[in-house]
């Protein structure tokens, strides 16, 4: 069962573990609040048959961001993405920063830094060069290198290690050797970060305006060390 399933259910029985407790003080019907707790089950059944949890990753989002260590926490992460993709030359096609974000946009997922695969246009997986490979190793590893960067660790990034160690495994590496790839995409992520911090913090300003990709692609060319192509 995935973790927001159990986050969903978690809060649906907390709030009617609540409302039951404290309903007779403020005059609550039980048949209101059982109304409640099985309209709430209803629209969860429904959230994962029909629309994949996105209901739920909705309503976990919320209650997350009201922290606002948790907003700069993903703010941080997707710019770390958005910004290893641009200097690895790895078209940006679009960012969000939450799942409801991504829902109206019609984007996939949870939200995040969605960039392009040049060569799956034409080529299976399997069949990318290793130069491409590495290239989306790093850019995958590169919000968990900007949490690092950041704040010394990172509390996210558990999809974005098992795509890559799924990816590197399914190119028949063992566990061992895809472990040691996953890690040297870290570090060659974090140098990258590190060899372009203006750019970096930069991005994370102007992505926290929800600025335009393209302006994005502008800031970081602007505060780059070297000129980039940016005809993505």
């Amino acid at each position: 069962m995935r973790d927001t399933t159990l986050n969903t259910i978690a809060i649906v029985v907390f709030l009617t573990t609540m409302a039951s407790l404290l309903g007779p003080l403020v005059n609550l019907s039980p048949a209101w609040v059982a109304g409640c707790a099985a309209t709430g089950l209803g629209l969860f059944t429904l959230d994962q048959l029909n629309l994949q949890g996105r209901l739920g990753h909705i309503l976990t989002d919320a209650l997350a961001w009201l922290s606002p260590e948790h907003r700069q926490r993903v703010l941080h992460h997707e710019a770390g993405h958005f910004l290893a993709a641009v200097l690895l030359e790895i078209p940006v096609e679009a960012y969000t920063l939450t799942t409801w974000e991504a829902w109206k946009r019609g984007l996939p997922g949870q939200g995040g830094v969605v960039f392009g695969h040049p060569e799956a246009q034409t080529l299976p997986v399997p069949c990318w060069t290793p130069q491409t490979l590495d290239r989306y190793a790093q850019v995958w590893m590169a919000g968990i290198a900007a949490e690092h960067l950041i704040y010394g660790n990172a509390w996210g990034g558990d999809r974005d290690t098992q795509t890559v160690s799924q990816l590197w495994q399914g190119l028949g590496l063992s566990p061992q050797q895809a472990s040691m790839k996953q890690r040297w995409a870290a570090l060659q992520a974090k140098t990258l970060l590190e060899n372009h911090r203006a750019a970096y913090d930069a991005l994370v300003t102007t992505m926290e305006q929800r600025a335009s990709v393209a302006v994005c692609r502008q800031v970081i060319q602007q505060h780059s060390p070297e000129p980039l192509a940016l005809g993505q």
